[in-house]
């Protein structure tokens, strides 16, 4: 393969220097004869979605549309957060983002969408069922930690706090980390101290459970976007109207819950949710939700960008570093809008059309 060799300004550090792509790895000495596919302008480590659904889809034909949608919009690094369908044959393909996967969420009978969870009778039975979705996942397993008990008519957990902490201890002993679906407030506080290494959407989240985060160092995707559709979900919920309302009530104060966490310094990645009623390839809406949620624009960029990235295991543009880069004309920290005309998209060391 012909080495590829970029000048421009490398972010984060705002730096304009020269670059070379060779089997897939940036290198930073010259390169005798490479071709030059980027010159000038800025320089920014691939788009990290952190929260996505690749694989709710009836074929994995169909779940490679998802992760192309994704792709073409500059995300090129995916944590999957649980999906029914295998999607390992994707990992093997060149053309498509990096996918993290977290293998099946994990949750109780009837409290989750319809053929998603691997679900379980027996509370008791966590531990086990982590520790299989955990040899089957990429170093992550996801729980739903609550959702509408139709017998209560609202939001509920749906495990015991000795049954967690003993569930997630064994996928840290596996080397895997947990995360959690969690929109209400009952069942957050007992999901961080049981070790939680993250919470997904967190609408609930209180000054009790912000600063029990900040002390555990559990990280927040709470998935903005997607809380654009708790009225529309509120709407079609009216046989529960105490859910109904508490929905709407957290998406009301969704930017003051989140704006909280940030000023906490809680770590906060985006996602997008996609796949599940939110379409894909749409990371840079999310990332401008969290610029509007009180992030700075360099900030809101790190967040889908190198951070999302280190915190996943990924470097940003270094020596040896994957070759997963995205280049613009003008500064994205300036204005994040620019992140959708990229002019140039390079995964695994290849230029994308």
């Amino acid at each position: 393969m012909t080495a590829l060799h970029l000048r421009g300004v490398v972010l984060p550090e705002g730096e304009e220097r020269d670059l070379w792509i060779v089997n897939g790895r940036i290198r930073t000495q010259p390169v005798p004869g490479a071709r030059t596919v980027v010159d000038g302008g800025y320089l920014l480590p691939g788009l990290v979605d952190a929260h996505c659904h690749v694989g709710i889809a009836e074929t994995i034909d169909q779940a490679a549309e998802q992760a192309l949608a994704d792709r073409d919009a500059g995300t090129l690094l995916l944590r999957d957060c649980g999906a029914p369908l295998d999607t390992t044959p994707l990992q093997e393909r060149l053309d498509l983002p990096r996918i993290i996967r977290a293998g099946r969420h994990i949750a109780r009978p009837k409290r989750y969408i319809r053929g998603m969870a691997e679900e379980i009778d027996d509370p008791a039975l966590l531990p086990e069922v982590v520790a299989e979705q955990a040899a089957i996942g990429d170093g992550w397993v996801k729980l739903v930690g609550d959702y509408i008990d139709r017998e209560t008519g609202d939001l509920a957990p749906l495990w015991p706090d000795d049954v967690l902490a003993d569930a997630i201890a064994t996928a840290h002993d596996a080397g895997a980390r947990v995360t959690a679906h969690i929109f209400g407030t009952d069942g957050l506080l007992n999901l961080i101290e049981a070790g939680i290494d993250c919470v997904e959407h967190g609408t609930g989240l209180t000054d009790e459970t912000v600063a029990a985060m900040v002390e555990h160092g559990t990280a927040l995707v709470p998935t903005l976007i997607n809380i654009e559709t708790f009225p529309g979900i509120a709407a079609g919920a009216g046989k529960y109207p105490r859910y109904a309302e508490h929905m709407r009530d957290l998406h009301r104060r969704v930017r003051t819950t989140v704006s909280t966490a940030i000023e906490a310094g809680i770590p906060v990645y985006a996602g997008t949710d996609a796949g599940g009623g939110i379409a894909h390839g749409r990371l840079v809406d999310e990332i401008i939700a969290l610029h509007e949620a009180g992030m700075s624009r360099e900030q809101a960029l790190a967040a889908g960008s190198w951070q999302a990235r280190s915190w996943l295991g990924w470097s940003g543009i270094q020596e040896s570093s994957a070759a997963d880069v995205l280049a613009f004309a003008t500064d994205p920290r300036e204005d994040l809008a620019t992140l959708r005309e990229p002019t140039r998209l390079i995964l695994r060391g290849r230029v994308i059309a």
